[in-house]
């Protein structure tokens, strides 16, 4: 009986444990997630918070979104930063972390925007001469993330985008560009994110570029 009440009483000390980290854990993705908005005004700040995400998920270990976020904010500011000589190694940082989210959830569409995008930032140091090498690994991972999930607003948001910023002579511009970002805004207002914690970025942009392509 004695033995029952030990094991019993470990148990649920182990319980508590695990219910105080993961309390920890939510808290600090949750004050972290709530500054990026706000960091793309101050670029610098996404670095550090692309750190912040970065040591959180090295103390979880088995969180990808940890790494998820800290990819997502590494490759914006690679998108952001003036010095192109420089931009290749804030791309090459966010792969590490989005390869490390991968291995732990393999197969995910949020996943395979995050490496859309990677590829995108590297070709848009020199896109004349980097479009077939990089031009082509970021339209297979927004294909990817179509497939992994249907119902993914943001790689359509990606394409869109995307081709919105295309040359019309290149088959860009707001003619091709607008149904991607309907068929996005679409699926926004249909989308509900698995929790709090799991992506759900995105939609206000679309606004906006559907917005100016309308004017």
């Amino acid at each position: 009986m004695k033995k029952v009440f030990f094991l019993v009483t470990v148990l649920l000390c182990l319980s508590k444990a695990t219910f105080a980290q993961s309390e920890k854990y939510v808290a600090a993705m949750k004050k972290n997630m709530a500054a990026i908005d706000t960091a793309f005004k101050n670029p610098a700040n996404l670095l550090a918070l692309a750190n912040n995400f970065e040591r959180i998920a090295t103390a979880e270990k088995t969180e990808w979104l940890a790494y998820y976020y800290a990819a997502f904010c590494q490759v914006n500011y690679g998108f952001m930063e003036q010095d192109k000589d420089k931009v290749d190694g804030y791309a090459d940082k966010a792969t590490a972390l989005i390869n490390k989210a991968d291995s732990l959830m393999p197969n995910n569409s949020e996943v395979s925007c995050i490496k859309s995008m990677i590829a995108s930032c590297h070709m848009m140091v020199n896109p004349m001469q980097r479009w077939q090498e990089y031009g082509a690994e970021s339209n297979g991972n927004m294909e990817k993330a179509m497939q992994q999930d249907p119902t993914n607003p943001r790689p359509y948001y990606l394409k869109g985008q995307g081709l919105k910023y295309t040359p019309e002579q290149f088959g860009g511009g707001c003619k091709t560009a607008k149904p991607e970002l309907q068929t996005s805004l679409d699926k926004y207002n249909a989308f509900k994110p698995a929790s709090e914690l799991h992506p759900n970025w995105g939609k206000t942009q679309v606004e906006q570029l559907i917005k100016e392509c309308n004017q």
